[in-house]
């Protein structure tokens, strides 16, 4: 089989680092992307057979590309910390890297748990993610977040999933929103976007809107009012960062 190498990215990541692991045990190298965790993230890590290399947070893509130059293998698989590989895709990811003729990288689904609640609907369906690739063709982009993979070749899709437990608490994710806003924003700011009544107002509004009513949100319950919430909030703070920026402000 070709080697391997899964990489997690992680910043605090206790709760979950074992499970992730542990799913990527099959990999021929498992390379941890630690951000100076200040929990118990690399003690945990380090009760496994993981490579470790640390550096300073500056956005998603630098970081992910940064680690793709340390990995020992051509062939990547980028697994977020809470974020767990399937039985199902382990073995099509072993079957796809014993052809001769492969793609140049692959996209996988995501199964969203949040809440407690496995979600199938609002941005939780059709959630796919461009995963698997051959570093030889592919590399990260310049979006400081929700990064893309810059793909030279043909890319595939796996039929498999992985499991993502994107909620650990609610301070943690109304955190990690505002994480992504100023990034967002810093990203808008860059490119001379400008942040008016409109985009505070009305697209948090339409967010809402399409999440939980066009995407028909509100059949997740409870946790999926939330999502399409936070999110319409995520929306929000972005351009409010951005105004901030605009006027030199934080």
């Amino acid at each position: 089989m070709t080697k391997l190498t899964i990489i997690i990215p992680t910043f605090n990541e206790e709760e979950f680092i074992a499970q992730a692991i542990r799913s990527a045990a099959f990999a021929d190298e498992i390379l941890i992307i630690d951000s100076y965790s200040e929990d118990r993230t690399l003690e945990i890590a380090g009760q496994h057979t993981v490579t470790v290399c640390q550096r300073e947070f500056d956005d998603f893509s630098s970081q992910k590309n940064y680690a793709i130059d340390q990995a020992r293998h051509d062939w990547i698989f980028i697994l977020d910390a809470d974020e767990v590989i399937m039985p199902g895709l382990r073995e099509e990811i072993i079957s796809e890297l014993l052809k001769e003729d492969t793609c140049s990288a692959y996209e996988v689904g995501t199964v969203r748990m949040f809440m407690g609640r496995e979600m199938q609907y609002g941005t939780a369906k059709n959630d796919t993610k461009t995963l698997l690739f051959n570093r030889k063709h592919c590399r990260f982009g310049n979006k400081l977040v929700h990064e893309n993979l810059v793909v030279k070749g043909k890319t595939g899709a796996l039929k498999n999933h992985i499991m993502h437990y994107t909620y650990r608490g609610f301070d943690h994710f109304i955190g990690k929103k505002n994480h992504y806003a100023w990034l967002q924003a810093r990203e808008m700011f860059a490119t001379g976007k400008k942040a008016n009544l409109f985009h505070i107002l009305v697209k948090p509004a339409f967010r809402f809107f399409s999440e939980y009513i066009l995407k028909r949100g509100f059949m997740d319950g409870f946790p999926g009012f939330v999502s399409a919430y936070i999110n319409s909030y995520g929306v929000m703070t972005r351009y409010i960062k951005l105004w901030l920026l605009q006027h030199k402000q934080k």
